[in-house]
């Protein structure tokens, strides 16, 4: 089984064929995010170049699935990291591939290579032990009910995971349950430096962070990120929270405009030149500014990756992080 896999789209595409690789020139990854940068990356499979009608190119990358699993588990966490960890992402991570695989959201490609879809970043960051996880767990995937679980996963939860209906469609996704979780609290240094890559080890506040605004800042940072003038911003009013307390809808007031918006993606995009960790975080007004007090890193449902990691280094099996994240989820093999 194959998958495509959209890499970068540029202008003009600057690649190198080797032997048995081609490596790609600045490639941009965390498009959007705090940890936003561009790399060189090299890729084993078939490259493609495609003309687009916009004049850019796209440069898509044709693997066999389980070498792309390889290179994702090594670059959502270090491929140094546990083994058990390590084996867990490569299950949900196939998962997630194959739902995606079935009904793609990109044109021209199943997926791209970003943090949109799942990061893959190439060799690089690859070893015998990424590849030893993906074997040791070939072909299996998560399942509920039968079907395989969309299985999402973020850095940290901050305490509590979420639920689906918070950051995407008003449904509920029963494996996708808020789960209370100690594993991230308190990280040690060492569980850290192991298990993320090192452009996520620039992140230090994950867990517990502060972001401090004046008005004329945060007024000026919504009108860009929205294109609506609001005027001053005058109050956040969180209206509605989810399981874990991340805020799935906001009201900003302005001297200019009042509106109500959500979920929690959009929320953390309009409050950060690039993107807040996540929408869990309390609204203290000051003179003159504003102080959001936060928790976790990123959208909070499905599996938290230093709460994993950390089980992981505590010995948990991989078969009980998984099940202890995807409520009521079972393994299943599936037929590639």
């Amino acid at each position: 089984m194959h998958i495509r896999v959209g890499i970068l789209t540029a202008p003009e595409i600057e690649f190198e064929r080797r032997e048995k690789t081609f490596l790609l020139k600045n490639v941009r990854i965390g498009i959007g995010f705090h940890w936003d940068r561009y790399e060189d990356q090299e890729f084993a499979g078939e490259l493609e170049i495609r003309n687009n009608q916009d004049g850019t190119q796209t440069a898509i990358n044709t693997i066999e699935l389980e070498d792309y699993l390889c290179s994702v588990i090594s670059s959502e966490m270090n491929a140094n990291s546990p083994m058990e960890l390590l084996k867990a992402h490569a299950v949900i991570s196939r998962s997630w591939a194959m739902r995606a695989m079935m009904k793609p959201n990109h044109e021209g490609f199943h997926v791209c290579a970003d943090d949109h879809c799942q990061r893959y970043e190439g060799l690089r960051r690859m070893n015998d032990r990424a590849v030893e996880a993906v074997r040791a767990t070939r072909g299996m995937v998560l399942t509920y009910d039968g079907e395989i679980c969309d299985c999402r996963y973020y850095k940290c939860c901050g305490g509590r995971s979420e639920i689906w209906r918070t950051c995407w469609e008003d449904i509920d996704v029963p494996y996708i349950q808020s789960v209370q979780c100690d594993w991230c609290k308190s990280p040690s240094p060492k569980v850290l430096r192991l298990v993320l890559n090192d452009y996520d080890q620039e992140t230090k506040d994950f867990r517990d962070w502060k972001v401090t605004y004046t008005a004329d800042e945060l007024s000026e940072i919504i009108r860009t990120k929205s294109g609506i003038d609001f005027g001053e911003i005058v109050d956040l009013i969180p209206l509605h929270r989810g399981a874990s307390g991340r805020i799935d809808q906001l009201q900003i007031v302005g001297t200019k405009h009042t509106q109500i918006i959500g979920k929690e993606l959009k929320i953390r995009l309009w409050l950060s030149r690039t993107c807040l960790y996540s929408s869990w975080f309390e609204v203290e007004k000051e003179p003159h500014c504003f102080v959001l007090r936060g928790h976790g890193w990123g959208h909070g449902a499905g599996l938290c990756q230093i709460g994993a990691a950390v089980m992981a280094s505590e010995g948990k099996s991989y078969e009980e992080i998984l099940s202890y994240y995807y409520v009521g989820s079972r393994l299943s093999t599936s037929a590639q």
